[in-house]
């Protein structure tokens, strides 16, 4: 790899985007196309399908023996709230390889002897989450059951494009959320990207079990499959 494609490839992780590289079999020659970059490219349908499923490929184009090398940053879950369900939220996250922070100002609880394989922010979100940044490879889990520290969480998600949100909390709860958040303009069209209550209907009761089906429901939208039913009735 040439050592500007290297630094910008370094580039785009960091600011976690996606990119290709392509490669001329025969020649030898390389070039990355950004994620932005690819409208427009002689190559624009291989390469959105090659990202749309997150696998490298061998193509063909123009005569040519091609292979798209897909760079994607991992996927991210973003939780707020650092209770019984976030600790078995932890192990299970980093098993899928998924990069997991804990937010929560309540410093007795975000502590490292809790969460001893997570990064924790001790802050509240409107400190937490600026520098972090939502963007289309992360997923957020609001679990506290505080508006303070949950609605701040959700104003910012659904103002960005993260592929699911998660929100803790009974029906009637969530219906005052609702509320609260179509008093701060959102329509109800926005509203419905929010999963609640979060999780798969498993009939989860204790903090593993809603562990687990939290992840199910992130890995679901992460791949973009509608929830199948749990059951089917014979006819």
């Amino acid at each position: 790899m040439r050592l500007d494609d290297l630094s910008a490839l370094n580039a785009l992780r960091a600011a976690r985007r996606a990119c290709i590289l392509v490669m001329d079999l025969a020649s030898g020659d390389q070039r990355l196309v950004a994620d932005d970059q690819i409208a427009g490219d002689p190559l624009q349908e291989a390469l959105e399908i090659q990202l749309r499923l997150r696998k490298s490929a061998l193509v063909q184009h123009a005569g040519r023996d091609l292979f798209l090398s897909v760079q994607m940053p991992p996927p991210r879950l973003i939780v707020l709230g650092a209770v019984h369900i976030s600790q078995a939220l932890v192990p299970i996250a980093k098993s899928i390889d998924l990069d997991i922070v804990i937010i929560d100002p309540r410093s007795a609880f975000a502590t490292p002897e809790r969460f001893p394989n997570a990064k924790i922010i001790a802050e509240w979100p409107e400190v937490a989450l600026p520098p972090l940044g939502f963007d289309r490879f992360t997923g957020v889990a609001v679990l506290c059951h505080d508006p303070k520290i949950d609605d701040p969480a959700l104003i910012e998600a659904l103002k960005s494009d993260c592929f699911y949100i998660g929100a803790l909390g009974s029906k009637k709860t969530h219906a005052k959320r609702l509320d609260r958040l179509r008093g701060l303009g959102f329509t109800d069209i926005e509203l419905s990207r929010i999963h609640a209550p979060i999780g798969l209907d498993i009939g989860a009761v204790s903090p593993a079990e809603i562990a687990i089906s939290i992840i199910g429901e992130f890995i679901s939208a992460r791949h973009q499959k509608p929830q199948r039913a749990l059951m089917e009735v014979a006819a």
